[in-house]
């Protein structure tokens, strides 16, 4: 009980620690102008499309030798609206998001290297259903003023890879695997 006590004590310190050796510029997300929208191709039939309306998110930025940024988005899943609503509780049942059990899907940059780049090419982990995986991400950076950042991205992943489609739903024949991904977000500096 000690030794978690003193692994706990020592990870928090290091984690406060961390976060205050470097300056750091915050970045949060504006909820209301921020979109992230997905689009999945359906074989013979109009493409699966939708936005998620709950998002969240904040970038932080090391102002001093731009090394240690970082970067986390998430969605709440049940927070979908698509094209195919009369779809939408097999999409959050355990067949697709398993939405329940899961209710966040999440990007982490981890750390990474901005030096004011206006295009950015980031290896991000994306975690949905529990599974993380490693996915490239394309950024495109426009500074708008000051204070308020525009970042627009495209990211494709496998469905079946995070296991979106199950049983008769996991086939590509229909349902295509690369799921499309695309954001429209706009951080204001803190």
């Amino acid at each position: 009980m000690i030794k978690k006590l003193k692994i706990i004590t020592l990870t928090i310190f290091f984690f406060f620690s961390s976060h205050f050796i470097y300056a750091k510029e915050t970045w949060t997300l504006d909820k209301e102008l921020s979109t992230i929208t997905f689009e999945l191709p359906v074989f013979l039939a109009p493409n699966v499309k939708g936005e998620f309306e709950e998002i969240e998110g904040f970038v932080e930025i090391d102002s001093e030798k731009k090394e240690k940024n970082k970067a986390i988005f998430s969605v709440k899943i049940n927070s979908i609206k698509m094209n195919y609503n009369k779809y939408r509780d097999l999409l959050l049942s355990e067949i697709f998001f398993y939405e329940s059990k899961f209710p966040i899907a999440l990007i982490d940059t981890k750390i990474f290297t901005y030096q004011g780049q206006k295009e950015l090419e980031l290896l991000v982990e994306l975690s949905i259903k529990g599974i993380v995986l490693n996915v490239p991400l394309k950024l495109k950076i426009i500074h708008l003023t000051e204070n308020l950042v525009q970042i627009e991205s495209n990211l494709n992943f496998s469905r079946t890879s995070y296991q979106i489609g199950t049983g008769i739903w996991s086939s590509t024949a229909i349902l295509q695997d690369k799921v499309i991904i695309r954001t429209n977000l706009f951080l204001f500096k803190d």
